[in-house]
Parts: structure tokens; sequence; C-alpha cells
């Protein structure tokens, strides 16, 4: 089936008790067993079934499955957040200690996590100087577990050589691991250029409404982890935990994924409510219509910014000068992304009255929403960043973000010129002049 079919049918067929269209929301916290020995075998890990919704729940594994069919992965895991996901997409794989060798274009929050708290549990976060494929290749060593990429990269809105990082990774024997929030699988399917491992927060485009946080893994099934035994040991000795189970042994492809639902979806928690899996459901039913508006919204606005003359400078990968054009051809299909960022002539104090100036446009710190949004990262999402690893991510002090939503492209545009203007109001004369 094609993605826009996908988005609508995968993972459901109606009940059978009630036939119900819509997909249930079982808002409950256990559920029963036949008998003691099919208790036993569900906890075993060795029958399929549900026992507990903090480890899955029908509600959200309707959802796994329809975003593991987007991705075209053998499986996925629905948890509470975006950053949840990306939490147990690392340990899953360096539990044991190790590094995670990262480019340095990452959300503020991601780069906290591998560059502040997961080093606390003996995993260290090593940043690249670039997005390029040699510059990560030099911080690999014999004790990477990883290496880490944003597909297109927020907010700096760089995209990534996928193939190219996913050769490099697989040649020293470690997967490649990818956020894919930004493309999503309408635009980009990682696990076609050799991807490993894609997480999603489905909070942004996927859920699309900016009503509802939730998170996913997708596992590809392509990392040969029985290969790599010294360097994975959790997939290749037994786990005392489940008396013994090995889980490239017991799960084969889908090893990833289902250690990372016993394992730590488990003993840690982050779990998805069912209701949010219904709401993200309602999402994704429309990703692929709403994808389509955002791409070509995005488009007219960053034509109109480039061409004005209040605007110092605009980062928009669709323009044949970006350094990032061939990729956005090659993966995207030439679709860049909605999400983009530019600078007003006037620096930061100029972009600050820009942007207290927006009416139409919302000032937050999400991205993908049906609405457009704004955002400016120096005093937001990457705050805690020093100045220099704010520039590596692509944020300057006058970055603004944007993230087009779906409106009418006109009215976007009315907005943002009505801003510019009490930004910069002599900049139009002057260039009349």
């Amino acid at each position: 089936m094609r993605n826009e079919t996908i988005a609508i049918h995968a993972g459901y067929e109606p009940e059978a008790t009630t036939h119900a269209v819509a997909v249930p929301i079982y808002q409950t916290a256990a559920y029963s067993f036949d008998s003691a020995d099919h208790g036993a075998a569900l906890f075993n890990l060795e029958a399929e079934g549900f026992r507990y919704s903090r480890i899955a729940n029908p509600t959200s594994a309707v959802l796994e499955k329809r975003i593991a069919e987007l991705e075209g992965g053998v499986g996925a895991l629905a948890v509470a957040t975006g950053q949840a996901a990306l939490h147990f997409a690392f340990v899953n794989v360096a539990d044991h200690g190790g590094n995670i060798v990262s480019v340095p274009q990452l959300y503020g929050t991601t780069h906290t996590l591998l560059s502040h708290i997961l080093p606390r549990q003996g995993i260290t976060g090593r940043f690249a100087e670039s997005d390029k494929p040699d510059a990560i290749e030099k911080l690999i060593d014999e004790n990477t577990r990883a290496v880490f990429a944003e597909t297109i990269g927020n907010p700096a809105g760089n995209v990534c050589d996928i193939e190219a990082l996913a050769k490099i990774a697989h040649a020293h024997g470690v997967p490649l691991i990818v956020d894919n929030t930004v493309a999503t699988p309408i635009l980009l399917k990682p696990f076609d250029y050799g991807a490993d491992i894609a997480v999603h927060s489905l909070t942004k485009f996927l859920g699309g409404h900016g009503t509802t946080l939730g998170g996913a893994i997708v596992d590809s099934g392509n990392f040969p982890w029985a290969k790599y035994a010294d360097r994975f040991p959790a997939y290749n000795k037994p786990d005392a935990s489940y008396h013994g189970l090995v889980y490239a042994e017991r799960f084969g492809r889908t090893a990833y994924i289902e250690r990372a639902r016993s394992v730590y979806q488990r003993t840690m928690g982050s779990v998805l409510s069912p209701f949010n899996a219904f709401l993200l459901l309602q999402g994704i039913e429309t990703v692929a219509l709403r994808m389509e508006r955002h791409v070509e919204n995005a488009r007219k606005v960053a034509e109109f910014l480039r061409d004005d003359p209040r605007v110092a400078w605009v980062n928009y990968t669709g323009f044949s000068d970006s350094p990032y054009y061939p990729f956005v051809q090659k993966y995207l299909d030439g679709n860049a992304s909605s999400l983009f960022t530019f600078g007003i002539k006037g620096g930061m104090e100029a972009g600050k009255t820009f942007y207290d100036a927006l009416k139409l446009i919302t000032r937050l710190v999400n991205i993908g929403d049906a609405k457009s949004l704004a955002c400016h990262p120096a005093s937001t999402t990457h705050r805690q960043m020093s100045v220099e690893q704010q520039r590596a991510a692509g944020v300057l002090p006058e970055t603004i973000r944007l993230s087009i939503g779906i409106e009418h492209s006109s009215d976007i545009i009315e907005d943002i010129d009505q801003a510019l203007e009490k930004a910069c109001p002599s900049s139009r004369l002057q260039a009349a002049e």
C-alpha cells in the first residue's frame, strides 16, 4: 500500500465484538489471563498478547503497527514523548557503556541528553564538527555503539546524507539511528538508505494538531546484532531478568524493538496513554495531505522572504544555492521541509521586534502543527547551549525558526509582512530610493 492508504488503514481491522470502524480506546490498566500458565507464558515472552498497559496496550499497538508500516520497519514502540523515545533508543544500544557519535545539528534537548544526561549513565555523546560523513567517521572507535543524526536538523534545516552515514556506521559495526521527526516517512523513508533505527516525536507532524505528546521508536530489522556479539552483549548473552533469554536468538530481526519494550518500557514506564494513541492516530490519517500543503506553503513563504529587502538571509534547503539542495532532491524528492530559519536586518533586536509583532503565527517552541509557528531558538530551545554550540547547531542570535502550517499562504505572508514592517520600517523606503 502507498503512504496515504497506510496512514488510514494499517494495523487495524474492525474488531470482532462491535465491528467498530474507529480504533477503540482500550482504557484499561491490565488484562485477564486464561490461566496461570497463560499468564506465565506472557511474562516469559513465550506468547503474544497483553498483560499490563505499561508494557503494551491494544490502542497503542495499532499506532505502533501503523508507524512501523509507514517507515517500512518490522516493529515499533510507542512511548510518552519524543525525548523518551530518544532516551530508550540510545540506552538500548549502549547500556553496557560506550559512546554515541552524533552530528552537531540537533534539537537543544537532544543535545542536552547526549552531552549532560547520558554521561551520568556511563554513555558519552560525541559531537562531530559537521554532518559530513568524514567528520563522523573520525570519532568512531571500538567503544562506539551507534551513529546518530536528525534526517532534517531542527532548527538548522540541514539534510543529512543518510546513505553515506549508514555506510560508515556499518563499516565500523554499529547501527545508524536517525530522528525522522521533521521529514516524517511521508517525505523520507530512512530505512531505504541504510538507516537501522528511526525515532519520532509524534507530537509534531505525524500528530499534526499540537494537542498530544507522544514518541516512537521504529526498528528496521536489518542490523545484525548477532554478528557483533562482543560490541552488543545485551543482545547476545543471557538476560538474567528473563531467565536467560537471549534476544538475538529468540527474536531475530525484531530483537532491538522487543528488548526496548521488555527492558526499558517495562521497567522505566514512559507510557503513552491509550487516549493519546487514539488522538495521534487521528492525526496520522491526514499526514500525507498535510505534508503536501506544508511543503507548498513553505516554498511560497521562503520565496517571499528571499526577495524582501528587510531580510538578511534565509536558510531554506529548497533553494538551488543551498548546500543541501542535492540531498533534498535525492532523499526528499525535491520537497524541502516546512521547517526553516531566517534572519532580519538589524540583528537580534529587530528579530525580537518581528517576533513580538506576529499575530497569526503563534509564538511557541513546538513544530509540525497545522498552524504556523515561530520560535527564537537562542532564547528558548537552545538556551542551555553555549554560543559556539548554538552556532554548530545552526542557531545565530537573530535566528527565527518558522514551522509553516496549512493556512492559506497569503494570510501567512501578510502576517510576516506586517511584522517585518514593524521590525524594519525604513528598509523598504531605502530600497525604493
